[in-house]
């Protein structure tokens, strides 16, 4: 009979850390998939929370395109990137919201849809978002804005950041009933939703090793 001893124990595996490579290629990928979900959410008149639900209503109320609200938007955020996430993070996510903001405005250059069902197309559109987020997310980069903000005010004065990132996404909805239908409205809740959860299952501290 084997005594504990006799046990194997597991051998921790060094951690091994993303190549300069890789994160080029992993912020092309992940910017890619959420940039074409943005062109869906355009398409059909919907939007999303955060700075880019803020880009979207600069969009549809002033007519500037959706690719260059989002990256002047997201300007005064970085300054708290860098206090708060360090240089290496900060420099990710400019690169990562400035090819956001290029690729949705290239995208409908080489693809156009005859046809999109609102409902559907809205839905399916956070989907794609969200796997594009945790692409992003697995390689230290995001795409800025409130989240930043919500983190550095939540060291600095204890606001809740959660709170604070619920907060702001109502105040989008509630903005946003000026500008869109019902339906989309319905919808663009029901798709932020969707990219929360699926932030939330794949996301976690701890759960991967690098």
């Amino acid at each position: 009979m084997a005594s504990v001893d006799d046990i194997k124990q597991p051998v921790e595996q060094p951690r091994i850390g993303h190549t300069l490579v890789e994160d080029a290629l992993a912020i092309i990928i992940g910017t890619l998939m959420v940039s074409f979900g943005v062109v869906m959410l355009r398409q059909v008149g919907a939007l999303t929370g955060g700075t880019a639900g803020m880009a979207f209503l600069a969009h549809y109320v002033t007519q500037i395109s959706f690719g260059t609200a989002f990256f002047i938007i997201n300007l005064p955020f970085y300054y708290l990137s860098f206090r708060r996430m360090g240089s290496q993070f900060t420099l990710k996510t400019f690169a990562a919201v400035a090819l956001v903001s290029v690729f949705s405005d290239l995208h409908p250059l080489f693809v156009h849809f005859d046809h999109l069902q609102p409902f559907y197309a809205t839905l399916f559109a956070n989907v794609i978002m969200g796997i594009g987020f945790i692409v992003l997310f697995r390689h230290k980069a995001s795409l800025g804005g409130v989240n930043i903000l919500a983190l550095f005010l939540q060291d600095k004065y204890g606001i809740r950041a959660g709170k604070l990132q619920m907060g702001v996404d109502c105040c989008i909805v509630l903005a946003s009933l000026f500008v869109v239908s019902y339906e989309m409205l319905i919808a663009s809740v029901l798709g932020a939703v969707i990219v929360n959860l699926i932030i939330a299952m794949n996301h976690r501290p701890g759960r991967y090793s690098v």
